[in-house]
């Protein structure tokens, strides 16, 4: 282990003891006075994070922000350069505040964006998840009159599906909704947005146009994606027999594998493939198939974003957290079903 990784490790433990009570005293909050809608201009929502997966998590918390004060611009305190691909289109997010994806390596650059939040002053800040240390740490450093540490108590009262409330990017919504209705702002209880990348018809045209290259002929696309990080990655083993059980299932459609950055391929380069690190182009792509199948991963909620149902298969992480929803996608539990199993209940979603 490299001795910046070793420092990191350090740094998140202690960032974790100091910000550990941040955010969980309530007599502060009861002194707040009640959020004047039409008065909140400026929004900050912070998620310091570079992971492809978490921008496209907070879309929902954007665009929320967005359906409560229509006249505020929002301001976004992330990691990366990802943020900007994916908000690319939100007219109401007026600065992506980007910290580098290597702080140690340019320090000078990470310290001034922390010192840019005290610099600027917000109507509210949005804090997207309640155990992030950092995102904890820069809604306690900004300037703001309003404050959402996203550790407020999700009433059931503004929940419509009580077993979806711990979905990572749900609950920072209900969180919200809680948070707003005890300063005074009505809430009417929507259904919760969906990820949305928000592709332009350009976009959606140019996908369409690649789909045709690949597949010549005018059937249904099924997408697939066989790679996924550590340990949610299937083997080969495991993907070249569910490709087998694909083709066999779903003779009437073409299938057509996403690459991954990495460039590999666990079927072995079976399917035509597309490779490209243009995210939205990747997610036009998407846009144009049927279904997209893939594990848990920042393109299984990609495929989400893109508006298409979405089938994520999980072996690892915690299906009622980060399952894809919308557009009628389901999450399927592979521990639970055999592969055959699988399959059946993808035909199913299919022919819904």
């Amino acid at each position: 282990m490299s001795t910046l990784k070793k420092i990191n490790i350090y740094r998140r433990k202690i960032t974790k003891t100091i910000t550990s009570n941040i955010g969980k005293s309530t007599s502060s909050e009861s002194k707040i006075k009640f959020i004047e809608k039409d008065n909140v201009n400026r929004i900050l929502i912070c998620r310091p994070n570079h992971r492809l997966g978490n921008m496209l998590l907070i879309t929902p918390i954007v665009q929320e922000a967005i359906n409560k004060f229509p006249n505020a611009k929002i301001d976004l305190f992330v990691k990366g350069n990802i943020a900007s691909i994916v908000f690319e289109n939100y007219k109401e997010v007026d600065k992506v505040i980007a910290l580098p994806k290597q702080h140690f390596k340019n320090l000078g650059t990470y310290l001034m964006y922390w010192l840019h939040l005290k610099m600027e002053k917000y109507d509210l800040v949005i804090n997207c998840v309640e155990y992030s240390s950092s995102g904890k740490l820069s809604t306690r450093f900004s300037r703001a009159k309003h404050k959402f540490y996203g550790t407020n108590f999700v009433e059931d009262s503004h929940v419509i599906n009580i077993d979806e409330k711990n979905h990572i990017a749900k609950k920072t919504v209900y969180g919200l909704r809680t948070f707003l209705s005890k300063h005074g702002v009505t809430i009417e209880n929507d259904n919760i947005p969906n990820l949305d990348l928000k592709l332009t018809a350009n976009e959606l045209k140019e996908g369409k146009e690649i789909v045709n290259k690949l597949t010549k002929n005018n059937k249904e696309t099924i997408t697939i994606f066989t790679y996924a990080t550590g340990e949610k990655c299937y083997s080969k083993e495991w993907w070249n027999t569910f490709y087998e059980l694909l083709k066999l299932n779903f003779p009437d459609y073409n299938i057509i594998e996403i690459l991954p950055a990495e460039k590999v391929s666990n079927i072995n380069y079976q399917a035509p493939s597309f490779y490209s690190k243009d995210l939205r182009q990747i997610g036009s792509i998407i846009a144009n198939s049927k279904i997209f199948i893939g594990a848990d991963s920042g393109m299984m909620h990609l495929a989400s974003a893109s508006q298409t149902k979405t089938i994520g298969l999980f072996c690892v992480t915690k299906v009622e957290t980060y399952k894809p929803y919308g557009n009628g996608s389901l999450a399927i539990d592979t521990n639970k079903y055999e592969l055959n199993n699988c399959i059946d209940i993808i035909r199913k979603s299919v022919l819904n």
